[in-house]
């Protein structure tokens, strides 16, 4: 299948997204000349169909306003509309990951003192809601973490199916405003990039701010973090876009206004909400990139070949995709052989050592 009409692709996620063609054609994909691909992108091509149902939402800014009980109970309200949209959408699969906008659970304040909620006060609503729908959630929240002395922070919370706290991360680069020294009104900031272990796959975690920074992005990268949860205040999409691409695993943002979304690891938007609204996606892990080729004719040499055994979103004006298997007993590597094709870092990788070798050995660079 191709991209659905209501794809969107931002002018700056096409400016990207030039960008990554152009480093593709001057041979950039790899760190060193001749490098193979990574066992990572290898298994991950020839995995069996790995098929993850994503949710996310426009939550709208007034919800901030709000007593901590409308909050819960927005939140319950999100997490059913995901899997009512599951099931009418996706008969048979149940939601698997949800992720809310920045700072949800909290309470109306102007310090952080007054806006920060115990753990205990809302895990039990937390997991009665994840066991209710049978998904993982991330739950963004200021939580108090005082003891003898105040400790507050910017954090996500991730509870799995059975309603238990799977782990959380503590934003690492919370914001100070222009003039102050103090960050976001008092939080401590995280002091690490854990991954987490689902059982769709793995993931990382970063809020908001953490977007002007890259060394989470990579740490996750480097842990084999499969999807990263994006909860935000900021609606952006030129920094997730261009981290989805640059690691190659997918982006999913949540935020209060303007817009939320599902990156690809091309680095472009695959699903997307504009307005005030939840929305459900599905992807497969076990995917694999492919650039244009004559024989793939746009995806079309795949739909021929394989039916509904193949899926895809296949970008003319970028002039490659994304490709994966619907077939539970062949890998999308597979596939791909049978029709005489190879990933685009394999491509990128054979070509250049045909260019090494035709120029006698590979370019000089200052």
């Amino acid at each position: 299948m191709k991209a659905s009409p209501n794809t969107k692709t931002p002018v700056a996620i096409r400016l990207l997204a030039l960008i990554a063609a152009l480093a593709l054609c001057l041979g950039g994909f790899s760190a060193e000349p001749g490098a193979p691909a990574s066992s990572a992108d290898q298994a991950r091509r020839e995995g069996l169909p790995r098929k993850v149902l994503l949710g996310t939402m426009v939550c709208g800014p007034d919800v901030f306003k709000t007593p901590l009980a409308e909050r819960l109970r927005r939140m319950d309200e999100a997490v059913e509309s995901m899997a009512a949209q599951a099931r009418a959408g996706y008969p048979g699969k149940r939601l698997d990951l949800v992720v809310l906008p920045e700072a949800l659970i909290a309470r109306p304040g102007d310090t952080i003192a007054v806006e920060a909620v115990k753990l205990s006060e809302v895990q039990g609503r937390f997991g009665d809601c994840a066991r209710s729908h049978g998904c993982y959630m991330v739950i963004p929240m200021y939580l108090d973490e005082s003891g003898a002395a105040p400790l507050y922070s910017n954090v996500a919370v991730l509870v799995d199916r059975s309603g238990k706290v799977a782990g959380i991360y503590r934003k690492v680069h919370p914001v100070a405003p222009e003039g102050s020294d103090v960050i976001e009104t008092g939080t401590t900031p995280g002091g690490s990039f854990p991954v987490f272990d689902c059982d769709f796959g793995r993931v990382g975690i970063q809020i908001c701010f953490d977007m002007l920074y890259a060394d989470g992005w990579a740490a996750l990268a480097r842990q084999g973090a499969e999807i990263v949860a994006l909860p935000t205040a900021s609606p952006q999409t030129t920094y997730p876009s261009y981290y989805a691409q640059e690691h190659r695993y997918y982006v999913v943002s949540a935020a209060p206004r303007d817009h939320a979304a599902v990156y690809s690891p091309l680095g472009l938007i695959e699903a997307e909400a504009t307005r005030e609204s939840t929305m459900v996606h599905e992807i497969d892990l076990s995917f694999a990139l492919i650039h244009w080729e004559s024989t793939l004719e746009d995806g079309q040499a795949f739909t021929r070949r394989f039916g509904d055994r193949a899926g895809y979103h296949y970008y003319h004006d970028q002039d490659e995709g994304i490709f994966w298997s619907n077939d539970p007993a062949m890998p999308i590597a597979k596939m791909l052989a049978s029709v005489g094709l190879s990933d685009k870092t394999a491509s990128v990788e054979r070509i250049r050592r045909l260019q090494d070798k035709a120029r006698g050995a590979p370019p000089t660079t200052p």
